[in-house]
């Protein structure tokens, strides 16, 4: 703002006190200028008293009064922005054609809340500097924070007389008869909107947005349906119109359209994207209810096909792919993906997770070594990452790193009693490897205190003591329990009758080992145990049949079987 402090000083004559070329008047110039000059260097606390000692002097400047409303609406304590009104009103009080005085008090009356003044304001300046209708918008916005709709009505349609048909004016009204439960003005509001720019797309899909949220599907339809038929090219319309077919349950209309939407390089990869995981969640959530759409599969993978023939190398393609033939279980298909997604770039936890319980699944124990150990490189506080290492290492039997990257997950995991439990579990068998008897039971015991029926723990566990020799009364409880909650369980009926077995109760553990086999599941060993029994019970011919059955259904040869069924005896 150009105004000077002398400004107030030129209807005076020269020599008068306060006119251009008096004592005074260069001596309030001289402290404005400095005034100005903190301003610049934002010491407002010293430019405020240059600005002060020259108003002492021109107590009338109307400058003077907007410079010091101006530092003190700057301000952070109430009593400085109610100090500010004070000044503004000063400077509107000398000088009423300046709109850049009207626009601070309306800025600082809207910070005090004051609404009703900051819009008196407004229109004030409205009425009495010509050319300010840009600030039409801010009057209207003003009274909508006063809570004066109409009134905010009023404004934009002023505004609208003067721009013309607009954005701005047109929503605001909309939202403004939407708040005032007036459905039918809000509706006209965008159709004269598209009324006056037809080939404008995203005033086509607001208007269509606002209907469908207001439960008019069917006349959003319509609006985007009419828009496309004019305007080929309308990929945003499309892809509203698409989502509004399958809320209306018209799945046909809606994969027709996606199929040229996917076809189409003016739609957003981005939503592609999320049309597409929209599916995705569909499928995963027929999954968990154990169901499955394979006419929606198909079209699913077909959009995917689509996605990646134009976007090979964006590693959300591949992430998505992932999740796609995961939920429809192609598990093969889902970690190629996840893999590539990593080869492409850094991907998210979840991504590495899935691929490593896909790879656990197939038992392929070194890739999920080796990719836990990449995962841990972006992810290195992750308690899981740990977890799924360790397990693949004591799989291969390497129990010593298999229980350090497990006592790390626990670290990881101490706020998880869950996840600590299932780390305990494998770390019960880590330490049995290395025969650090006292941890793994130590690990079992903390694994069981969490959940006294785990089924892997209560078995391995009591196995293992069994096979020591060692808590065999314990052992035999914690599998008797495990058989009274799995009844049928082939493995778990052979651990009951091997825990007996060594506790020397040979008739008990003949009947518990006949159930196992009667389950249609037993294995070589099942067998082999049972021919063990037999032969404590007295009864080599049938222990010896029992083991060379066993032999039969070994792929590989066992040397103390072998030994056993040759010489017809039990070696310990």
């Amino acid at each position: 703002m150009m105004t000077t402090v002398t400004a107030v000083a030129q209807k005076k004559k020269k020599g008068e006190p306060g006119a251009p070329g008096s004592l005074k008047a260069r001596e309030a110039e001289f402290y404005f200028t400095e005034g100005e000059k903190y301003f610049i260097l934002e010491d407002f606390a010293k430019a405020l008293v240059y600005y002060q000692k020259a108003l002492d002097i021109l107590p009338e400047n109307a400058t003077l009064h907007y410079k010091i409303a101006e530092v003190l609406s700057m301000g952070s304590k109430e009593d400085d922005v109610i100090r500010a009104s004070l000044s503004i009103e000063q400077a509107l009080k000398y000088e009423r054609k300046n709109k850049f005085f009207y626009l601070l008090a309306a800025s600082i009356y809207s910070n005090l809340s004051k609404f009703d003044k900051a819009a008196h304001h407004y229109e004030t300046m409205l009425n009495e500097v010509p050319g300010t209708e840009e600030y039409l918008y801010e009057l209207a916005a003003v009274y909508q924070y006063a809570g004066k709709q109409t009134e905010a009505i009023k404004a934009y349609n002023r505004a609208e007389q003067v721009f013309g048909v607009n954005e701005t004016s047109s929503t605001q009204k909309q939202q403004l008869y939407w708040e005032m439960n007036k459905m039918p003005e809000a509706i006209e509001e965008g159709e004269k909107l598209l009324r006056v720019f037809p080939d404008e797309e995203r005033y086509a899909v607001g208007f269509a947005e606002f209907l469908s949220r207001n439960n008019q599907m069917q006349r959003a339809v319509q609006i985007l349906e009419s828009f496309i038929r004019e305007n080929l090219a309308a990929p945003n319309a499309s892809m509203l119109l698409a989502g509004l077919y399958r809320d209306l349950d018209q799945e046909e209309e809606a994969r027709q359209l996606l199929l040229n939407i996917f076809n189409n390089p003016e739609v957003e990869y981005n939503s592609k994207l999320i049309v597409l995981s929209t599916y995705n969640a569909e499928l995963n959530q027929a999954k968990a209810r154990q169901t499955n759409d394979a006419n929606k599969e198909g079209f699913a993978l077909e959009l995917f096909s689509r996605l990646t023939s134009q976007y090979p190398t964006e590693v959300n393609t591949h992430i998505l792919g992932g999740d796609l033939y995961l939920s429809i279980g192609k598990n093969a298909e889902a970690e190629r993906h996840y893999l590539k997604a990593i080869e492409l770039g850094e991907v998210n936890f979840e991504v590495w997770q899935n691929l490593l319980y896909l790879q656990i699944q197939r038992e392929a124990y070194d890739a999920v070594i080796d990719n836990s150990e990449k995962a841990l490189e972006y992810y290195p506080n992750q308690s899981m990452l740990y977890y799924f290492n360790g397990m693949a290492h004591l799989r291969k039997k390497r129990y010593k790193p298999a229980s350090a990257s497990l006592e790390q997950g626990k670290r990881l995991a101490s706020s998880n009693p869950g996840m600590t439990s299932e780390i305990n579990a494998l770390l019960g068998e880590a330490y049995n490897g290395t025969r650090e008897y006292e941890k793994s039971d130590k690990a079992f015991d903390d694994a069981l205190a969490f959940n006294p029926n785990n089924a892997v723990v209560l078995n391995n566990y009591s196995y293992y003591l069994a096979l020591r020799k060692a808590s065999l009364e314990k052992a035999e409880k914690m599998s008797a329990l495990l058989v009274k909650n799995n009844p049928d369980n082939a493995t778990f009926l052979d651990t009951y009758a091997w825990v007996l077995y060594m506790r020397q109760k040979y008739r008990e553990a003949r009947k518990v080992m006949e159930r196992a086999i009667a389950t249609g599941n037993a294995n070589a060993t099942h067998i082999e145990h049972y021919g063990d029994i037999l032969f404590q019970l007295g009864d080599v011919d049938q222990a010896v049949e029992q083991w060379e059955k066993a032999k039969g259904m070994l792929n590989a040869s066992n040397e103390n079987l072998n030994k056993k069924i040759a010489n017809r005896k039990i070696y310990e």
